[in-house]
């Protein structure tokens, strides 16, 4: 099989979709490997790289796109990328789709089959191919948070461990998946006091159990956000309906109630963001404030530690683009259920039903598609 990889045009994303390790072992099982020039070298992995483990590098893009029987990437193809799109191609990569209609409607346009990472499950659970990027983005979190609350970030001054003599910052986290869990963790390391909020009584006594109660967990109910939103000093989104768009779970008029200079970090921006004030903002400008209240809700968080985030998605998706190289998406899909979830378009159809309903668009099962 022809195998592209394009390079990442997203602002400041510089995450590649297959390491040179990667390469290697696709090009071994006789396929060939099309690496876009100068995809891997803002994760650290320069072309020569990939031409020891026997890929071929294209400095043309159209020729790139065009030859393609199976696309890799990172991010949601932009604008130009879906133009590119063909029936007969196979695209594997994040697309979130509940969240973009335009995508959408150009997915569908294209024909072509695209295949979800977000939306592939496991048979124990969870998310397999988010999971990687969610647990960057939940440390990250706390990272951009704490520098958001600096007074020239436009905060409120607050050093979220405080010092000997001053209470540390107040940090609530909505949601306690794989994201909040991350960003639990690294407010607690720091010396905050965290709040963890969430709809599961058993993932909360897990996480009791976990930090032995160094943590506050606390039912996600309407009194719960709104004390959070009265008292805490940054506040982070971890909120995720698989393949669906994000609750809004904190209003415009609420920010009314927060603390000068408090903040908003919103994890769930991807999938359109649980804040009713949330817009999506890059690395080039993070954040934005509103009524006072900073928001940060750049949307692909991972892109900025893209050498970690590569190496933690390429050895999650890995399996699975062998698979998708070795068996065509049919057969791959057909063989393993929770592979056959990540098919979101094929064919101008939709077949995630969440998508569909986001759109009021027709559905088509998956299964009536594999034959």
């Amino acid at each position: 099989m022809r195998i592209a990889v394009p390079k990442e045009i997203k602002n400041h994303e510089y995450r590649v979709a297959l390491t040179p390790s990667g390469a290697r072992e696709l090009t071994s099982r006789g396929h060939q490997v099309v690496v876009q020039a100068s995809a891997g070298e803002g994760a650290g992995f320069p072309d020569a790289d990939f031409v020891a483990a026997g890929a071929v590098i294209e400095a043309d893009v159209d020729a790139l796109w065009g030859a393609a029987e199976l696309i890799l990437k990172v991010k949601e193809p932009q604008a130009e990328e879906v133009a590119r799109l063909k029936a007969d191609q196979t695209l594997f990569t994040y697309l979130h789709l509940a969240a973009e209609e335009s995508l959408t409607r150009g997915l569908i346009e294209s024909r072509a089959t695209c295949i979800a990472y977000e939306t592939i499950t496991a048979p124990q659970g969870g998310l397999p191919l988010l999971a990687p990027m969610s647990t960057v983005a939940g440390r990250m979190a706390v990272q951009a948070g704490a520098h958001s609350l600096e007074k020239a970030q436009g905060g409120a001054g607050v050093l979220l461990p405080g010092v000997p003599g001053v209470a540390p910052a107040r940090v609530t986290v909505i949601g306690g998946g794989v994201v909040g869990e991350n960003a639990a963790r690294m407010a607690l390391g720091l010396g905050a006091d965290v709040t963890v909020l969430d709809k599961s009584i058993a993932r909360l006594e897990t996480l009791d159990d976990r930090y032995q109660g160094r943590m506050k967990t606390v039912f996600s109910c309407a009194d719960a956000l709104e004390e959070a939103v009265r008292e805490s000093d940054l506040i982070i989104g971890a909120v995720l309906v698989p393949g669906a768009a994000a609750p809004k779970l904190i209003t415009r008029a609420m920010l009314a109630d927060m603390k000068p200079g408090a903040v908003l970090v919103d994890v769930a921006i991807d999938q359109g963001g649980c804040f009713e004030t949330s817009r999506a903002t890059t690395h080039a400008e993070p954040t934005y404030v509103i009524d006072g209240v900073v928001h940060y809700c750049v949307a692909n968080m991972p892109g900025a530690v893209a050498r970690t985030s590569t190496q933690a998605l390429t050895n999650a998706t890995q399996p699975f683009v062998v698979a998708l190289a070795d068996k065509g998406w049919q057969r791959a899909l057909r063989e393993d259920s929770h592979f056959a979830a990540g098919l979101n378009v094929h064919d101008g159809q939709v077949t995630y039903a969440a998508v569909a309903e986001a759109f009021g668009l027709a559905h088509v099962a998956t299964e009536s598609l594999l034959g």
